[in-house]
């Protein structure tokens, strides 16, 4: 089945240029593209009038690519242009990435906003990230990535920008899911899902309600002090997240390993491209 979810309120010219820059990019090197998502704010949930489009994308290139000697880019990526971000990554650097505890091929794979891609092999990517996902290295991860933003954005105290309050708040969020999900590592993407199930205080709730509002009709939240209930909760998960989740590390194991290859394999074959192979032309 293929899949395509877009919100009306996108802008129609946007998305036909993302759908050209897509089959311009499988046209120019060969590739098959899996899975196109949105990701930042407006697949997180909370755009402003002005968010940027952001379109990430997972593919595979023909089998005979794969069998060169010579190291080839995994990454391909569009220049960027006004409002319209488009890069991806090879489904294997994807999938090295995601047993490295890099938690961003897991948010493409929730992101409620497609362009395109194949249902079937999202959720076998789903699968594999719930099966062998590594909680402690994907915890790893938003602690790291909260705790720059914190510092970067709010480590003064000082009046800041009330819409940077989203990249050190949602990275708090997922730790406080991972913390009270303790059987699971593949949190939801979309942040009022998120925030829904994290259960926070009654007085975030109030606070995130209101910033999620305003940002979703002003372009500018304006600059104030991190309100200190935010700053507490922001604060307060990552303590608690540090004895979970710091330092802890350990490499993919075997089996998740092969499971990786093994999906590698299925999907680089099922969309080989159909060049001649030797021996498979006339004579």
């Amino acid at each position: 089945m293929t899949l395509r979810a877009l919100p009306s309120d996108f802008s129609a010219d946007v998305v036909d240029a993302i759908d050209a820059a897509l089959a311009g990019i499988e046209a120019e090197h060969g590739a098959t593209i899996l899975l196109a998502i949105e990701s930042g704010s407006r697949a997180w949930g909370f755009p402003s009038p002005d968010s940027d489009y952001d379109c990430r994308f997972v593919f595979v290139r023909p089998v005979a690519h794969y069998l060169s000697p010579w190291s080839r880019r995994d990454v391909i990526e569009l220049p960027l242009e006004d409002e319209l971000d488009v890069n991806g990554w090879d489904l294997g650097k994807a999938l090295k990435l995601l047993l490295k505890g890099n938690a961003v091929i897991i948010e493409w794979l929730r992101s409620p906003i497609v362009y395109r891609g194949d249902a079937g092999l999202r959720d076998a990517l789903l699968a594999f990230a719930a099966r062998f996902a590594d909680r402690d290295l994907i915890g790893r991860h938003y602690l790291h990535l909260g705790e720059r933003q914190r510092h970067a954005h709010f480590g003064d105290g000082k009046a800041v920008a009330q819409k940077k309050i989203f990249y050190a708040l949602r990275p708090a969020a997922t730790l406080r899911w991972l913390r009270l999900h303790p059987d699971q590592a593949v949190a939801p993407m979309h942040f009022p899902t998120l925030m829904a199930e994290c259960d926070p205080p009654e007085a975030v709730t109030v606070l995130v309600d209101d910033l999620l509002v305003r940002k979703a009709v002003t372009r500018e939240l304006g600059t104030e002090p991190l309100p200190p209930a935010i700053a507490g909760f922001i604060d307060g998960e990552f303590e608690q997240a540090r004895p979970l989740f710091e330092g802890k590390a350990s490499p993919p194991t075997d089996e998740a390993r092969e499971a990786a290859e093994a999906l590698f394999r299925e999907a680089a074959m099922r969309w080989d491209r159909g060049r001649v192979r030797p021996g498979s032309g006339p004579g």
